[in-house]
């Protein structure tokens, strides 16, 4: 299973290349086990697969610790729906990157099927984070302050700079109407034009995947960039206040994580530099991985800010007559979402296989061949 050789560009089909890598290639003819037996030998792929599967459990320990703090609810409340559907968007995006490069030899076919999973997860974590950001940094996020429960609304709006009227109103409907389906629509269009790159459009497929997926960070990051602009929905004496101050530095790290990802992506450094000396381990694609995660990390880190925040406002000892100020997460608001967001990835995701099918199983016979 170890013995299988180790090739070189010249020995494998054009369409497994990499520009700059030389060496490292497998043959894409191995079986199921062969590949999983390859995540333990140094192969052009090792560090890809590694440097996305060991950061699910990375991601998971930070994860979890929310719900061991005082006056977070039961995990299973529908508070955190959307934490949950944030985390099923995550691992699945590390998980099926992982894969997508561990059993991308069994064949040319399941090559292009790897990948079109992959960039179907990449555009499912962006509606996944959409959701977290709409129900726990949304301008009317969480429950209103204590004197507009108390009081007439009008009348508290004047005087307290953490009521609704610190809101700009022209924004509201598109954070309460047209975000999601924005985040959706948009992870559509990207899926569609990763998945274009890899029968068409090859020529420029890294820069072309990698500023497709600078639209979905803008649209659904503009809670983020409203909360940044705007005063703080927390009273200034709230413990809330402190806590919520640390979103932006979470943020600008996020920010410029995924700066520094789309750079090694777009300009394949190091191994552009020195070709065939990066093969195997310190490659590009395999820093890109590494900055993807710690720019996914920080945003965990910012929405877990924003989620202590709420634990520590006041209002939340309210009776559960106060109204919030957003409608609470539901089922089919959530997890409801991300199925039929599923569905359609799929669709996209088996139109492009069946295309992909019809272009290499010919390849594949005579590969096999010889």
């Amino acid at each position: 299973m170890f013995s299988l050789p180790l090739l070189r560009h010249t020995d494998v089909p054009p369409r497994v290349t990499e520009n700059f890598i030389l060496s490292g290639y497998r043959f894409p003819n191995y079986s199921l086990r062969q590949c999983l037996a390859s995540a333990f030998r140094p192969t052009n792929e090792t560090g890809n697969f590694w440097t996305h599967f060991l950061p699910i459990f990375i991601f998971f320990f930070h994860f979890q610790e929310v719900f061991g703090w005082e006056g977070a609810p039961d995990p299973s409340d529908p508070f955190f729906y959307p934490f949950w559907n944030y985390l099923l968007g995550v691992c699945c995006l590390l998980l099926a990157s992982s894969l997508a490069h561990l059993l991308n030899s069994m064949s040319l076919c399941i090559r292009e099927i790897c990948f079109f999973v992959d960039y179907g997860t990449i555009s499912a974590y962006t509606v996944g984070s959409s959701l977290a950001y709409y129900y726990y940094i949304h301008p009317r996020a969480g429950i209103p302050p204590l004197d507009a429960g108390l009081h007439n609304t009008s009348s508290s709006s004047s005087s307290s700079p953490s009521s609704s009227s610190s809101w700009l109103p022209e924004f509201q409907a598109f954070f309460d109407t047209f975000y999601i389906p924005s985040s959706c629509l948009v992870a559509i269009i990207c899926v569609l034009a990763c998945c274009n790159t890899r029968q068409n459009w090859r020529t420029y497929r890294y820069a072309i995947r990698t500023l497709v997926f600078l639209l979905p960070f803008f649209v659904s990051s503009t809670p983020v960039f409203y909360r940044l602009l705007s005063p703080s929905p927390y009273p200034s004496s709230s413990a809330s206040s402190a806590a919520v101050s640390v979103t932006a530095h979470y943020f600008y790290r996020h920010c410029f994580w995924l700066v520094v990802s789309a750079l090694f992506n777009i300009s394949k450094v190091p191994e552009r530099l020195c070709p065939g000396a990066f093969d195997i381990w310190g490659h590009s694609h395999q820093w890109f991985h590494c900055c993807t995660f710690l720019s996914i990390l920080d945003e965990l880190h910012m929405i877990k800010a924003e989620l202590r925040a709420l634990f520590l406002h006041p209002t939340l000892v309210l009776p559960p007559v106060v109204p919030t100020r957003l409608p609470g997460p539901e089922l089919l608001t959530t997890y409801g979402i991300m199925v039929l967001l599923q569905v359609c990835i799929a669709s996209i995701i088996a139109w492009f296989s069946r295309g992909a099918y019809l272009i290499y199983a010919p390849q594949q016979k005579q590969l096999k061949q010889h």
